[in-house]
């Protein structure tokens, strides 16, 4: 069975709520398939990230890797950014919680910066289409005013390398990703 797409403002970025297959056993979820994503990529690695709850991670984006993302356990509250420069939906913004009760995975295409806050301890699992790459580990602030994230938590805690990212008006020339670049 097909699973349900969900429209989202950003354009390539993709909601999926898969099926359930349950009974007086528990449940059945096929959480990845290929054939579900836009733009034909394939996935080459999958992590773990796990955060108490107050945590804040991002905003990360990638010149050239995509994300797909399912919370196993808690809730997150996702925020994107479109800073892809030509994209229809350049400059848009979003933010929707995923919950572990909630069927629901998110495709994020490369130039597209993501971040999450753990609104109670969460447990994320996520496949990305590149081997970790260093070079292609950028960021934007996440208190950019530019953006007007609300994150849903007072006193968030933050890594050094997330507190010193740049405002998006801040990106370096050569690193600002451009829509439809594939490589």
């Amino acid at each position: 069975m097909a699973p349900t797409y969900h429209p989202t403002p950003i354009s390539d970025v993709e909601l999926i709520e898969p099926v359930v297959h349950g009974d007086d056993r528990g449940r059945f979820v096929e959480t990845y398939r290929r054939s579900w994503l836009p733009l034909g990529r394939e996935m080459v690695q999958a992590n773990r990230s796990e955060k108490v709850a107050g945590s804040l991670v991002g905003l990360h984006y990638h010149l050239h890797q995509a994300d797909y993302w399912y919370v196993l356990r808690g809730t997150a509250r996702v925020a994107l950014a479109d800073l892809r420069v030509g994209s229809p939906t350049e400059g848009a913004t979003m933010v929707i919680d995923l919950d572990g009760t909630e069927e629901r995975g998110l495709f994020i295409p490369p130039g597209v910066a993501h971040g999450f806050a753990a609104l109670s301890d969460v447990l994320l699992w996520y496949l990305v289409d590149g081997y970790h790459n260093p070079a292609d580990e950028l960021g934007v602030a996440f208190d950019d005013p530019a953006l007007g994230i609300d994150w849903g938590v007072d006193a968030p805690v933050v890594s050094e390398r997330d507190r010193t990212n740049p405002s998006v008006a801040e990106i370096p020339e050569g690193r600002r990703p451009t829509y439809g670049l594939r490589t």
